[in-house]
């Protein structure tokens, strides 16, 4: 069960993770348009799982490997958003397969 202050924190580092990726997109999400789905932290707030979306260009893999090499970059970029913040935590990107899943159930259904 998440706490009120993990709940906070989950909703303002997915916030400033999609600014992040807007403003950069080219550089960071190699052109591609990125979204960040879904942002768990653990309840220390040292670790926060994030999930993209990835949108028409490269494979999935290719952006999500970038997004991986600028990973220091971008908790930079969050911490300077979040000042009143102690501690940032560490970020660890995934690719959100939720929708492909939702696509291949619905697709199954339709049989």
């Amino acid at each position: 069960m998440s706490s009120i202050r993990q709940n906070k924190v989950e909703r303002v580092v997915q916030e400033e993770l999609s600014m992040i990726f807007q403003r950069n997109a080219r550089e960071l999400c190699l052109g591609a348009m990125v979204s960040a789905t879904v942002v768990r932290v653990t309840p220390d707030l040292s670790l926060a799982r994030c999930y993209v979306s990835v949108f028409a260009g490269p494979p999935k893999e290719e952006v999500l490997e970038n997004i991986k090499l600028n990973v220091s970059k971008i908790r930079g970029e969050v911490g300077k958003r979040l000042k009143n913040m102690s501690r940032i935590p560490e970020l660890s990107f995934h690719i959100d397969d939720s929708l492909d899943y939702a696509n291949e159930i619905d697709e199954l259904l339709k049989k």
